[in-house]
């Protein structure tokens, strides 16, 4: 099970990487290993507000449809139009190219607020 140091995580296991103001959000591998092969994913548009804990889109995969939920509040500014066309690539790259939505940060105390590596781990056992 791969769970990068340096990113933080929820209980709804999504991850967020903070770079300056912005946060990327995407999905663990183990959510993606349990939901299966992702054959779809419903995401926001750009400019989009979010808040935390709601939910900001649906991944379908072939065993269920589950909501994708904000690790942090903000302003959506980018979403990855990849997975328009080829979402199993959140299968494939969870950390990296499967990437969901970039978030504008609007309260930086609710990153610190995420899990940590060891956290997540310990919450998934």
């Amino acid at each position: 099970m791969n769970i990068p140091a340096d990113l933080k995580y929820t209980k709804e296991h999504e991850w967020a990487k903070l770079d300056g103001d912005l946060v990327t959000v995407g999905i663990t591998d183990y959510a993606q290993g349990e939901l299966g092969d992702v054959v779809f994913v419903e995401l926001p548009s750009e400019g989009d507000e979010v808040g935390q804990d709601e939910t900001f889109g649906t991944i379908e995969a072939v065993k269920a449809v589950s909501d994708l939920y904000s690790p942090v509040s903000g302003e959506v500014v980018e979403v990855n139009s990849l997975l328009e066309d080829t979402p199993e690539t959140v299968n494939k790259d969870p950390y990296g190219e499967g990437w969901m939505i970039k978030i504008r940060l609007s309260d930086p105390a609710q990153f610190d607020g995420l899990m940590d590596a060891a956290a997540y781990q310990e919450l998934i056992g």
